[in-house]
């Protein structure tokens, strides 16, 4: 946690998706309905995915922008059932890279079953969300394998850069547009094109989820650091333990003094007992974790300006609430 004098923060509750409750829940029959078939081999490991996937906001991002812009067709069911695919295949592969014990605040799927299953089980969602996709057509394959193939990319290069101690906020924000915009902006952009909507139109939307995933991941990145696990229902703590910089502690590392942050930087790399706690002190000095939240807002608003066109309906409001709620939230 901060020292107590840092600020608090209002944090809003997640966004109510009532207006396409019932297409979230038809896109959750079709993933259920996907994964039918290896309930009688492997149903506990099955039945544990659904921990994995709480907030459903990739697919509600999906499909708000379709009624947002259009007709929620039943293309746009299917299409939000490949992304929240994907997404859980990320999270179970997440998970292995990290080392992480808890998701949710239940073990995860390594923590339980070895990484070898969490890393097949991810193999199975992602070859299942291309072929979900294959039964719309094939520009929706291109879309969803353009955007996966950015996510596993942005991955690859946060692996590599682990340990890089001098990594800059473009190397930064070059991981994140991908591991994590690139999926938010492909959601947003299916719901628009399936909707009816123009490519002008899908375009902008694509904007808006980039901008909403940066702002999400900014905060996600605060929150390993300043977070609790009981609040945030998962290992936290990860990113410095493994040497990841992220945006905060570039920040600070950056604006100490270069003496404070080559020592701030060896006992990084050391893992020194209690360097949670010097980087924090460091990073309240440097009032980098207001820095990274206020990148975080300048995103959010950016999203909120790619909205401004669409008429203003139920869902144009839930879109401009989820990106204060995105970094703003606990978990």
């Amino acid at each position: 946690m901060l020292p107590p004098s840092a600020p608090s923060v209002v944090r809003p509750a997640q966004p109510a998706f009532a207006p396409v409750a019932a297409d979230i829940d038809e896109a959750e029959r079709i993933f259920t309905a996907t994964l039918a078939p290896y309930r009688s081999n492997f149903g506990p490991l099955i039945q544990h995915l659904k921990h994995y996937r709480g907030k459903r906001l990739r697919p509600a991002l999906l499909l708000l922008a379709a009624k947002a812009c259009g007709t929620v067709s039943p293309a746009c069911h299917t299409l939000a059932a490949a992304v929240e695919m994907i997404h859980t295949a990320t999270l179970v592969h997440d998970d292995v890279l990290d080392e992480a014990d808890l998701r949710r605040h239940l073990p995860t799927v390594n923590a339980q079953w070895g990484n070898k299953v969490s890393i097949l089980l991810g193999d199975m969602l992602f070859t299942h969300a291309f072929h979900l996709a294959s039964t719309v057509d094939a520009r929706a394959c291109r879309i969803i394998g353009e955007a996966t193939n950015r996510v596993c990319a942005g991955e690859l290069r946060q692996v590599a850069e682990r340990g890089n101690l001098a990594l800059g906020e473009p190397d930064y924000f070059a991981i994140i547009e991908g591991k994590t915009a690139a999926l938010t902006e492909c959601a947003a952009r299916l719901g628009a094109l399936y909707s009816g909507a123009s490519d002008d139109t899908a375009e902008r939307m694509a904007t808006f989820g980039a901008n909403l995933g940066l702002a999400f991941q900014i905060a996600d990145d605060v929150l390993d650091l300043v977070g609790t696990e009981h609040a945030a229902g998962k290992t936290l703590g990860t990113d410095l333990e493994q040497r990841k910089l992220t945006l905060p502690v570039i920040h600070g590392l950056n604006a100490l003094p270069p003496g404070e942050a080559a020592s701030l930087r060896r006992a990084i790399e050391a893992g020194e007992p209690d360097v949670g706690f010097t980087v924090l002190a460091a990073l309240e000095r440097t009032k980098s974790v207001a820095h990274a939240r206020k990148r975080a807002d300048e995103f959010a608003r950016a999203a909120r300006k790619q909205l401004e066109p669409l008429p203003r309906t139920e869902c144009r409001s839930i879109l401009e609430s989820m990106t204060e709620w995105c970094v703003r939230r606990e978990t």
